[in-house]
């Protein structure tokens, strides 16, 4: 095949200009857009963030908080954004993960309409029971709960929430037959369990560590892979159960088609953020850690979250309209 000069010129020129225009990026404040109401775990990592990425881009960045269906509006609505580096996704494992399977519609391609730039911080769930309840460890938890009937039941955020899904990966991990008992959000499902309405829950990390650490419920085990260091006496759950785990990551993404310069300098300042010691202790003050990686690691982490939550989805019978 022929290339003619004056379409190499072309060529040329218009890359050229291309790369100048990623370069120069960003030339005015930047949005990051968070899929979930102000005040919760994912609302409180993007405002650490976004300051940091303010200082390392020299841009201020925005925190725009798009809540509702699960995370879905607010992701639906930034994959329609321009493909310019300038409306950024900080979204959570649940939403970009387990709304594919669990929602009729979501509006939105968790893969195709968005380029990972990289993996921000992961945050463990707790099992957790009332201090009356007749097991002090994970060990004995489970012969009790193999043993009694009619079964148990378990408190969780919400049909489909991660928390509740959680239950399900158990019970099919450990051969139980836990109930679930859905309440609307976690805060109402804690205050049951320490009441004794409901015997246990699963709960972010977040969201109970304080009730733990004043002994209203007793922690037995975290659903990451490895220990929590803001409970390190707390084994994983896949101490007891192997593969038993499902954390919360949180990730940052951009639209499908930002240009690769801008996608490599976002994930160059996110890398050098998330290495700075006040980050590191704001998101464990937080019970998150941080994650470290790329764009390829973030692929990864939704790839596999993917295939991992969709069968536990339609064996819990759980569906949204």
């Amino acid at each position: 095949m022929t290339i003619h000069r004056r379409d190499f010129c072309v060529a040329t020129l218009v890359a050229t200009a291309l790369s100048a225009r990623a370069q120069a990026w960003p030339a005015k404040p930047v949005t990051l857009v968070v899929p979930q109401a102000p005040g919760g775990t994912n609302d409180a990592l993007g405002r650490i963030l976004a300051q940091k990425l303010t200082e390392r881009l020299g841009q201020t960045v925005i925190v725009d908080n798009r809540a509702g269906a699960g995370g879905n509006i607010g992701t639906a609505a930034t994959a329609k954004a321009a493909k310019d580096g300038y409306t950024l996704l900080l979204t959570i494992s649940s939403t970009q993960a387990i709304n594919p399977a669990l929602y009729k519609t979501t509006g939105f391609d968790p893969v195709k309409d968005f380029d990972p730039i990289a993996p921000v911080g992961v945050v463990p769930n707790v099992l957790v029971v009332n201090p009356a309840f007749p097991a002090r460890n994970l060990k004995e938890f489970l012969a009790e709960v193999r043993r009694k009937k009619p079964p148990y039941q378990y408190a969780s955020a919400g049909n489909g929430s991660l928390n509740h899904l959680l239950g399900e990966m158990l019970n099919r991990a450990a051969g139980l037959s836990l109930e679930h008992v859905p309440y609307k959000g976690v805060a109402p499902a804690i205050t049951d369990v320490i009441g004794g309405q409901v015997p246990m829950a699963f709960a972010s990390l977040p969201s109970c560590i304080a009730h733990v650490k004043a002994g209203k419920l007793r922690a037995l085990g975290v659903s990451s892979a490895r220990r929590s260091p803001a409970l390190p006496d707390v084994p994983s759950i896949s101490e007891e159960v192997p593969g038993c785990v499902g954390d919360l990551w949180v990730g940052l993404f951009a639209v499908a088609g930002t240009p690769p310069a801008v996608v490599e300098r976002l994930t160059t300042a996110v890398a050098a953020a998330t290495a700075s010691p006040d980050v590191v202790e704001k998101f464990a003050a937080l019970g998150a850690e941080v994650l470290r990686g790329g764009p390829a690691q973030l692929a990864s982490m939704v790839s596999e979250d993917l295939a991992r939550w969709a069968p536990i989805v339609k064996a819990s019978g759980a569906q949204v309209d």
